[in-house]
């Protein structure tokens, strides 16, 4: 790999583990507010707002400056966000804040593999990101509990800066104030990340015009964007895929909690680490992909993802601590190795068509929707009065009738394309095309 990659690697890290930890600082601070149950819950979707609603703008965004001065600028407004929930801000609303800068995040940090790394190296570089930041998740759930706890809190609340005060009254405000250390050092390996040579594509916004009407002028570009990739022949494939794959993610951490407290009795501290396991098998199962796959093969691993929908359905089976625990690392391997080459591939494809950043956020964009969708059918399956094993097999059967439906979707452009299918193939097996 490039050194610049491990600068990313870095950068990624730290501010992720970063964006973790803040949000269980952020629950504390509700928690500590007397703020309802609700608002506790909130914070899960509207941390993903501005990547569906702001789509167009930060995907154009990416590729107008040198990814690395945007990955500072996005840490810049996380801190933002951290600053005015230290000072009075709506805990949502500064939090919601906060997902405004990851959603201009996410599309620079994908975005530069695509320029920094030729075709070959794309899959090995997801399968490392990936880990990275599934280690970043479960490491950032543990930091942001120990920073709010007795034994590191004291400690920061019985600090005193000299000639100031911070104004800092409680555990959750303190473990803020860390996370902007954090942030700050993300920041700092943002300013390391080299300029990868790629021409920019500068925003095509009129001053005398207001941000609503420049963000209008970017929505015909934004759809053309899209449209191009879910015509793509292998673009299509990959886009439906990783969609498909982080809708079910970003709900199955919220499903295994229920399901944990029905089939093993489990109260919510429990259940959060079974939610770990998950994450640790997707890890694994992230780093193989990335050792063994590459992307002219990355669509043979459709047929794990039907699996992965099957497997959601058979945890209603699961009944013990000890099945649990390999079940789950199975279901998060499966994951974490079907959605690395895919990944890639999309990334591939995307820099191809239109560019980099505007291919992220049109990625981001269709899976945040599906993370939307599926989490309101879950809660319409419960909703109508099914049980948590009854949603748990509907959940999974949707799953899986949809990987079904893409691996049918393949095999058809096969048929019906093979010259055009296999012309992409060569571009993905040769570095000088990519």
């Amino acid at each position: 790999m490039k050194r610049g990659f491990y600068t990313i690697m870095s950068a990624q890290f730290f501010s992720s583990l970063a964006d973790q930890a803040l949000f269980v600082a952020a629950v504390e601070l509700l928690r500590i507010a007397g703020a309802p149950e609700w608002q506790r819950a909130a914070l899960v979707p509207i941390f993903a707002v501005f990547y569906v609603g702001l789509a167009p703008l930060v995907g154009a965004f990416a590729d107008a400056l040198p990814k690395g001065r945007v990955m500072f600028i996005s840490n810049a407004i996380k801190v933002a966000g951290c600053l005015m929930m230290l000072f009075g801000g709506h805990p949502l609303l500064a939090y919601a804040v906060v997902g405004l800068g990851a959603a201009a995040y996410s599309p620079a940090k994908y975005g530069i593999l695509t320029e920094l790394l030729p075709a070959s190296q794309l899959v090995k570089a997801n399968g490392w990101i990936e880990g990275l930041t599934i280690a970043s998740i479960i490491l950032g759930i543990v930091l942001g509990g120990q920073l709010i706890g007795p034994a590191i809190s004291t400690h920061l609340l019985a600090f005193d800066f000299p000639f100031f005060d911070f104004g800092i009254d409680n555990e959750a405000e303190a473990a803020i104030l860390v996370l902007i250390l954090v942030y700050a050092l993300a920041s700092w390996f943002n300013t390391r990340i080299p300029h990868t040579g790629v021409e920019m594509r500068p925003l095509r916004a009129d001053p005398q015009r207001g941000l609503a009407a420049n963000m209008l002028q970017l929505l015909p570009d934004f759809w053309t964007c899209n449209s191009r990739l879910w015509r793509d022949k292998l673009g299509q494939i990959s886009l439906a895929t990783t969609t498909l794959f982080w809708g079910a993610s970003g709900n199955l951490k919220y499903i295994v909690l229920p399901w944990a407290a029905l089939a093993l009795g489990y109260d919510t501290t429990k259940a959060s680490a079974l939610t770990g396991v998950l994450a640790v098998g997707t890890a694994v199962g992230a780093v193989v992909a990335s050792v063994y796959m590459r992307l002219d093969i990355a669509t043979r691993v459709i047929p794990l993802g039907i699996l992965m929908g099957a497997l959601v359905m058979g945890m209603n089976f699961v009944d013990n601590v000890w099945a649990a625990i390999p079940f789950l690392m199975l279901l998060g391997g499966l994951g974490g190795f079907v959605v690395v080459p895919m990944n890639a591939l999309l990334q591939h494809r995307g820099h191809n068509l239109m560019g980099a950043g505007r291919s992220i956020a049109v990625q981001n964009f269709n899976e945040q929707a599906c993370i939307l969708l599926l989490g309101a059918f879950y809660v319409l399956c419960t909703w109508i009065g099914l049980s948590a094993f009854g949603a748990i097999t509907a959940f999974g059967a949707v799953v899986a009738a949809f990987m079904v439906l893409i691996w049918g979707w393949h095999r058809r452009n096969l048929r019906l394309h093979p010259e055009e299918v296999e012309h992409l193939l060569q571009i993905a097996r040769s570095d000088k095309h990519h």
